[in-house]
């Protein structure tokens, strides 16, 4: 027994260190791979992107909710000295603003329901500010979810959308 505790042990350590790596970078490689399939479906950088409605026929991979109109934008505050100005229009039921860093981690969501939001997004490491959501990540994206069950309320939620705004703002100073 005693000949096989040290090439166990060494296995136990691989097992474990690829389990810790796994996690480690599983979530920058899913999400660069989520930005590059985003920008191929047109989705705009620094701008809401509105894909078609949800079907069986429209969605490849994730299985988005069909209740539910969705508005994208990517951001990549990159070496700019710059903030991302975000507004989410009006609209009467649930809607929420999502915001994704590059590691796949959603790290605010806000609930505008039956009111418009606005709010500026930070690069990593700005001092916090009233009004302001820092991002922990240089990239990510941020996601627009309103109700939207019938193809009338998609096509409302879609004419909401138009207020909606993700723009850069140069840092004056």
């Amino acid at each position: 027994m005693k000949r096989w505790a040290g090439p166990l042990a060494a296995l136990l350590l691989c097992a474990v260190a690829a389990h810790a790596l796994t996690l480690y970078f599983a979530p920058s490689v899913i999400m660069d791979r989520a930005m590059a399939t985003l920008a191929e479906r047109g989705v705009a950088l620094h701008a809401f992107t509105t894909p078609q409605r949800v079907t069986p026929q429209t969605q490849s991979v994730v299985r988005s909710s069909p209740d539910l109109y969705y508005a994208l934008c990517r951001y990549d505050f990159g070496d700019r000295a710059a903030r991302l100005a975000v507004r989410m229009g009006h609209w009467p039921d649930y809607q929420s603003l999502a915001f994704f860093d590059a590691r796949t981690d959603n790290f605010a969501t806000l609930r505008g329901t039956g009111r418009r939001i606005a709010i500026r997004l930070l690069p990593p490491r700005s001092a916090p500010e009233e009004g302001a959501i820092v991002s922990p990540t240089t990239r990510g994206v941020i996601l627009i979810r309103r109700l939207a069950p019938t193809a009338e309320r998609f096509a409302a939620a879609a004419e909401a959308g138009k207020a909606d705004a993700c723009t850069f703002e140069p840092v004056s100073g």
